[in-house]
């Protein structure tokens, strides 16, 4: 298997950065979900946040190395079946999806840093606020946090349900391509 994307498939950079993204996208939709109904005296109800933000974190990292990784490589060629409109449609999942994956990262970092504070990533390291104390800014960026991370899981589900409309009904090689083979 190559490290780079060719012109007929998806490169293993591409594959883990793809499945690892999904992953904690989901992951952080589970716990930020149910993170918000634990009362003050649960255990989880520090520990929960702190691994909601670190995660965070570490996907906004994943994520500029991936458009980074994007821009360097050659994008798969549509498969010869495709439809216009679903290569259209393919492109604007995409697109629509970094940018509310990026929105709802940045949103939860400026609800984690309103009050100046910074956040700490597993105790590894810190990232500061910058933008300070700012009040009510959590209010805000807590509604858009919300409503894009909800935009995201449907936007998901819906790219997930035409890899397998692909696979299961027409019968090509668009979901194999992602899975390596």
């Amino acid at each position: 298997m190559k490290i780079r994307n060719t012109p007929s498939g998806y490169g293993l950079v591409a594959m883990i950065i793809h499945w690892l993204v999904a992953a904690a996208v989901f992951g952080l939709f589970g716990l930020g979900y149910w993170m918000v109904d634990l009362s003050y005296y649960d255990d989880w109800y520090r520990r929960a946040p702190d691994i909601h933000r670190s995660i965070g974190i570490l996907l906004f990292v994943v994520m500029v190395f991936r458009v980074a990784w994007r821009g360097v490589n050659v994008s798969p060629a549509p498969l010869s079946n495709h439809k216009r409109w679903e290569v259209r449609s393919a492109h604007l999942a995409h697109f629509l999806l970094y940018v509310l994956i990026f929105v709802a990262m940045v949103s939860g970092y400026l609800i984690s840093t309103a009050d100046g504070s910074s956040i700490s990533v597993f105790g590894w390291f810190e990232v500061p606020s910058v933008t300070g104390r700012i009040k009510g800014m959590e209010d805000t960026a807590g509604v858009v946090h919300y409503w894009s991370t909800w935009a995201i899981v449907g936007l998901a589900v819906i790219h997930a349900a035409g890899a397998f409309k692909h696979h299961l009904l027409d019968r090509d090689r668009t979901l194999w391509r992602m899975l390596g083979k």
